[in-house]
């Protein structure tokens, strides 16, 4: 399935590949070189982790590209008073009588920790294109579903988002 991405995420994902080959590629290098110096390499911890860090930036730059050329580029402008991508939607959940709030994001940044939640999850699924007052039923699976009601959204912006890295 290809990546569902906005054009806030390419301009993330090309920082991150701008940062990872001019800052992180030098200094790895650099460390696989240092460990080389200290001699024997079948039994040189250092020398093996320094070449397992840069085959591990090497391998984040060749994903990042390749998502990239594969990705599909969605919009993420939500109709006013609509829910969508890079909306805070503070929900009701009936089952648990309790009040949260998320962002709706893309795949590529969902981060439920930080309570950005991606529209391809269950509850993103349910949530996206309804206006406040709405009730929506949440399908977790064909057996398990609840229900939420839409209190309020808000737009929100982009500053404390993060690429989540894999």
């Amino acid at each position: 399935m290809r990546e569902k991405i906005t054009k806030t995420d390419i301009k993330k994902i090309k920082e991150e590949i701008d940062h990872r080959r001019t800052v992180v590629r030098s200094q790895c290098l650099e460390a696989v070189k240092e460990a080389r110096a200290h001699g024997d390499l079948s039994e040189n911890f250092e020398y093996h982790a320094a070449k397992r860090d840069k085959n591990q930036n090497e391998s984040r730059i060749r994903y990042l590209e390749n998502l990239l050329r594969h990705a599909v580029i969605v919009s993420d402008e939500a109709k006013e008073g609509e829910v969508g991508l890079n909306t805070k939607v503070t929900v009701y959940i009936e089952d648990d009588d309790e009040e949260e709030t998320y962002k709706l994001v893309t795949s590529i940044r969902g981060n439920s920790v930080n309570r950005m939640i991606s529209t391809e999850s269950p509850l993103g699924k349910a949530l996206i294109y309804h206006k406040p007052g709405d009730r929506v039923e949440v399908f977790v699976n064909e057996k398990i579903s609840y229900f939420v009601t839409i209190r309020s959204i808000e737009r929100a912006g982009d500053e404390e988002d993060r690429i989540r890295k894999f």
